[in-house]
């Protein structure tokens, strides 16, 4: 696995601009890879609290990935937010991880007039970050 990922400012821009919009709600979504183009694919959080939690809603993210491979694109990371707890993966985060070999980026917006952005693997019941160069 990479232990290195650059990240465009757009990219990063929009994933906090979409946290930034609910703050008090985990955002989630998928995001697309081609060349050096990025798509985010926001995904309504289908969790029971979604002030703690995030679930993707299963038929927006079939509609994702096949709007990602009809447009060439690879499937590159899953991104969700903190809104008051930090970038690092929760015990359900890693416990629900689904695809050990896609990023996964949380965005915290724990911090004052800031936010935090870190990424990770999420594989065999550990979380490995990455270095994220923006």
């Amino acid at each position: 696995m990479t232990t290195t990922v650059q990240l465009p400012k757009s990219l990063v821009e929009k994933v906090v601009q979409l946290a930034k919009a609910t703050p008090e709600q985990e955002i989630c979504g998928l995001i697309g890879h081609c060349d050096k183009h990025y798509e985010c694919y926001p995904i309504d959080n289908m969790a029971m609290d979604t002030s703690v939690l995030f679930a993707l809603n299963a038929s927006e993210q079939i509609a994702a990935f096949k709007t990602m491979q009809a447009s060439g694109h690879d499937f590159f990371a899953i991104y969700h937010s903190h809104p008051h707890s930090s970038a690092w993966p929760s015990h359900i985060d890693i416990e629900a991880a689904e695809y050990p070999e896609v990023l996964n980026l949380i965005v915290s917006l724990n911090m004052p007039d800031d936010f935090e952005i870190r990424g990770f693997y999420l594989r065999a019941k550990t979380g490995e970050e990455v270095e994220l160069i923006l």
